[in-house]
């Protein structure tokens, strides 16, 4: 029986008593099941009756009393105990318990996957990288932690987009343009320039692409040098983050909105909203209304709209393509934009507590970490990757919050030890895999599952580990916090660990094969299952060897 299966058994116990006429309250949705902190308290507790007990007008252990004589009807609850002002302690019958294991495999890649953000349409937006040079040390964590809160938003029933906005409008690329003009010419960085040796090579990008483009006056090369070097500078973004396991959906260009009269319309219906006032012949927006410290302006006395001009159109963006939820993952040093990301939500007439949601990630450091060769001045994410590995690498930034400060020890990562985080859960993949190759030498195959043959202690403990899966996976989209799949990881290798040590999957040399020998392949097949769908959800991979 899996925590999903007594939580609905549970919820239908409440629903016949409300139709007996022995209760009358609504019941909810969903019954919450909990691993009890002691194993001597049960399998599984709830606190429903806590719960339902003041809006039911009944004492919370007297609807404890009601529900747990309609519970030990359940075939598969073999007790029900009531502790406290109305806590339920349930213990599953043997085989129901064991049954788990035999869900788990019969589930496959499906196993932890769950409803609890069925019907949400989400915008997941992360990275963003200007495109005038390479992917840096501060863009690994968002792009490892984006692409895992959009993996497990997707596992929790969520459609999601997973979005990169190119920041490809502004002065910015004309520096870049020029910086890539000069070194064609032999000339030094332009002021606010880009250095770097991957200008060098766009360069050479640009030359063979274009050869004549030495010889054209500057005005007429730097529209083209700025297209090309652009171009080939997000192709190599794209390789880097397709090397790190992170693919989008979308690149949304901002050059695009200003092609199209976005800004200008998004002025317009902001406007119409009525938070627009034109002031010093400016036109600002009252962002104090909602919350913001100062007003914003959007477009310049010139007539020059503002990046935050562009920012409320793409907003709107989003919202006028199908987007109710928008999550923005932004670095450390945007904190400012967080009040004017919601205001401008707010001024659109949407709910900035409910259509808009802001996670600010922390910085991080790499002990030891050199400056990259090619851009000069900053580490390059395609340089930590043949360093450490994607896999160490994401593995790292996924079991930290974004909010966390953190520093990655390269040497750590190296090690093929326990105290390795990711070779430790990995290896549980890999021990389990090698595990089954060694059962199918010996003959032991899954032609028989008997749940109440699973009765060893580490087998409880892993069984409960992994019953508790889905929950985790429910909690870490809710909260946007992949980092509680990686810690529940670590504890399913370590319980596996633990019951590999006492259980034998394969009989001794000459001992015959015995249905508890097929019964703990299901439940070495279901860990393994499990790891690997835990790793997946945060862009890891499940070696079948180390």
């Amino acid at each position: 029986m899996t925590p999903e299966e007594l939580s609905s058994a549970i919820a239908t116990c409440l629903n016949e008593a409300v139709a007996a006429g022995d209760l009358a309250v609504e019941v909810p949705a969903e019954v919450r099941v909990e691993r009890p902190k002691s194993r001597e308290h049960g399998d599984w507790a709830t606190n429903i009756a806590l719960q339902l007990g003041k809006k039911a007008g009944m004492n919370p252990r007297a609807l404890a009393e009601l529900l747990k004589g309609r519970l030990e009807a359940v075939p598969e609850v073999a007790s029900v105990d009531i502790a406290g002002p109305g806590f339920l302690n349930i213990t599953l019958d043997a085989g129901a318990a064991g049954g788990l294991a035999r869900a788990i495999v019969e589930a496959g890649a499906a196993y932890g996957t769950n409803d609890a953000l069925a019907g949400h349409t989400v915008n997941m937006e992360f990275v963003s990288a200007n495109p005038t040079g390479p992917l840096h040390i501060g863009h690994t964590r968002w792009a490892a932690l984006g692409d895992s809160i959009a993996r497990v938003l997707k596992a929790s029933g969520a459609d999601v987009t997973r979005e990169y906005y190119i920041n490809d409008a502004g002065n910015q690329m004309n520096i870049f343009a020029l910086s890539v003009y000069n070194r064609l010419h032999g000339l030094d960085v332009p002021e606010g320039g880009y250095p770097g040796e991957y200008i060098k090579d766009l360069a050479g990008h640009v030359a063979a692409a274009h050869p004549g483009i030495r010889d054209l006056p500057q005005e007429a090369a730097l529209p083209i040098i700025r297209q090309l070097a652009y171009e080939e500078q997000m192709a190599d973004i794209r390789r880097t983050l397709a090397d790190f396991g992170v693919e989008f959906d979308t690149y949304f260009s901002e050059q695009s909105l200003h092609a199209a009269g976005a800004v200008e319309d998004a002025v317009a219906r902001l406007r119409e909203q009525g938070h627009i006032e034109d002031r010093d012949g400016a036109v600002w927006l009252r962002t104090t209304d909602f919350g913001d410290d100062k007003d914003r302006v959007l477009i310049r006395a010139n007539g020059e709209p503002t990046y935050f001009a562009a920012d409320a159109a793409y907003y709107l963006s989003k919202k006028d393509r199908g987007f109710p939820e928008k999550i923005y993952l932004l670095g450390a040093d945007h904190h400012g934009y967080v009040n004017r990301l919601k205001a401008i939500a707010a001024a659109a007439g949407d709910d900035p507590e409910a259509n808009i949601e802001i996670l600010i990630g922390q910085l991080i450091s790499v002990n030891g970490a050199r400056l990259s060769k090619r851009a000069g001045n900053i580490i390059e994410l395609r340089d930590l990757i043949e360093w450490l590995g994607a896999d160490a690498l994401r593995y790292s930034l996924g079991r930290y919050p974004a909010d966390s400060p953190m520093a990655i020890d390269p040497e750590l990562l190296k090690k093929n030890t326990n105290d390795n985080p990711v070779f430790y859960v990995q290896y549980a993949h890999a021990r389990s895999r090698a595990a089954a190759r060694n059962a199918e030498a010996a003959g032991v195959d899954r032609s028989v599952f008997d749940g109440s043959l699973l009765t060893h202690e580490t087998e409880n403990e892993l069984l409960a580990y992994l019953g508790q899966f889905p929950s985790v996976v429910a909690q870490a989209a809710s909260f946007r916090e992949p980092h509680r799949v990686a810690r529940h990881l670590e504890q399913i290798a370590g319980a596996y660990h633990r019951w590999y040590q006492s259980c034998r999957v394969s009989p001794l040399s000459g001992e015959p094969v015995e249905d508890v020998n097929r019964t703990r392949l299901w439940l070495n097949d279901a860990t393994s299952q499990v790891l690997a769908n835990g790793l997946g959800l945060l862009g890891v991979t499940a070696p079948e060897k180390m």
